[in-house]
């Protein structure tokens, strides 16, 4: 069990503690995408008015994008020891990591509620199947329950989690993506035009499933030994990434020609009805799904919160996590769709420039040891100016959309000029001379 204590939070893993197996760097990236927010997106697209190719098209390239920035953040957590909140404190000070900090809570008390709401959909249709009718709240309760006694245990449950129920979901989905694709009335080779923007958007949505994990990474490497060949950690890393989330979205997209539309209820229903004698499996293992996913996404959420500032233990941090997001999950059940997905895209505009900053720091400037600036630096000035401004010239959302935004038909690329722009801002205004970085 991890210590629960602030402080545990605060400072680096010791020496003595740096003892993670390298193959759970692999699972800590892979299992947290097979949920069914990875479904529902890959059916989504085909709703946006993207066909099979282009589907697929975008699928690839926005989790390529998306994972690359994730799976370099993750050699940053051997080195330091730190999460990855911590860790960005090199570069932002501590005073400037609290508003990226709270920030990244706030986030995960809404990756409680995207997760939770389509697994507590398939726990109610499960128990209907052995006559068992439970509300959508108690069932809800049921897993943010669960959830949350795995991330108050930390990080090594949480991590044993990831790898042995998560070889279990994937057995069980690879089953369920083979049985749906041959069943499915997906029209593979149906084409029809498609504007530039709505293309850029979807995109936008997948560079954000993945790109979302960034602010995790180094949570669930810092374990490791101080020694470990970042090489490797980056490629284990990208590899689970994108060996679930691919696959996953794309089983998603060939669900859509069955799908009536993209909610969680639509695609759950259709998905027990391919399965046939089998349904009840799909949805269990949708309900378990959240487990793995939501039990990672609560102990980083307790790491953020106490960044933050709020110097509390552990314990509470996630027992408030899982409640913010319960309730939120409960309000926003019935917009799920419309609320997913301007959520994936508002969370990129400050996630963008944060990892900017934070791999500009780690891969261009000094990796040796130093005191950390006790309060606001030069790079969290220029992550708040960067967020702000992208947010204001080039979101687009049901809420707001920037001048630029507009002037380009509605396509959204303020995550990567926020993600470019803070990062370059931050590397051309470091000290000339400064040495390479090499491991400590």
């Amino acid at each position: 069990m991890e210590d629960l204590s602030a402080a545990s939070v605060r400072e680096p893993v010791p020496p003595s503690r740096k003892t993670m197996k390298m193959d759970r760097v692999f699972w800590s990236h892979f299992s947290p995408n097979l949920g069914p927010g990875g479904w529902v997106t890959g059916a989504l697209l085909s709703h946006m008015g993207l066909d099979f190719r282009a589907g697929v098209a975008a699928i690839v390239l926005g989790n390529v994008i998306g994972a690359l920035p994730v799976a370099c953040a993750a050699a940053i957590g051997p080195a330091t020891g730190l999460t990855q909140m911590e860790a960005s404190r090199r570069a932002l000070g501590r005073l400037g990591v609290r508003p990226p900090a709270f920030l990244n809570w706030i986030y995960c008390v809404g990756w409680d509620a995207v997760n939770n709401v389509p697994a507590a959909t398939a726990l109610v249709a499960l128990l209907v199947t052995v006559g068992l009718h439970a509300p959508f709240w108690l069932a809800l309760a049921v897993l943010a329950g669960a959830q949350m006694v795995a991330s108050i245990y930390g990080h090594h449950v949480v991590q044993a989690l990831q790898k042995y129920l998560g070889a279990l979901l994937l057995v069980v989905f690879w089953i369920i993506g083979i049985v749906f694709a041959l069943r499915g009335q997906a029209p593979l080779a149906a084409q029809h035009s498609l504007s530039l923007s709505t293309f850029v958007l979807a995109v936008g949505i997948l560079v954000s499933f993945n790109l979302s994990w960034a602010s995790y990474s180094s949570d669930y490497t810092r374990y490791l030994p101080a020694g470990s060949n970042p090489r490797r950690v980056v490629l284990l890393a990208l590899f689970g990434l994108l060996s679930s989330a691919i696959p996953f979205q794309i089983l998603g997209l060939l669900s859509a020609g069955s799908v009536a539309d993209a909610s969680p209820t639509a695609v759950i229903a259709s998905l027990q009805q391919a399965m046939g004698p089998l349904g009840a499996v799909a949805l269990g293992a949708i309900a378990l799904s959240s487990i793995t996913g939501n039990a990672f996404n609560d102990n980083t959420a307790s790491y953020s919160l106490i960044s933050a500032g709020l110097h509390v233990p552990r314990v509470a941090a996630a027992v408030l996590t899982a409640s913010l997001g319960y309730g939120l999950a409960v309000a926003g059940a019935g917009r799920y769709a419309a609320l997913y997905t301007d959520y994936l895209l508002v969370t990129m505009y400050w996630i963008a420039p944060w990892i900017g900053i934070v791999l500009a720091d780690w891969y261009f400037g000094d990796r040796t040891l130093h005191p950390v600036p006790p309060g606001w630096t030069r790079g969290a000035t220029i992550f708040v100016l960067t967020s702000v401004a992208t947010i204001a010239l080039f979101s687009t959302s049901g809420l707001y959309t920037g001048p630029v935004a507009r002037w380009l038909g509605g396509a959204d690329i303020g995550y990567y000029v926020g993600f470019f722009v803070a990062g370059g801002c931050y590397a051309l205004g470091m000290p000339r001379g400064m040495p390479r970085r090499t491991s400590s």
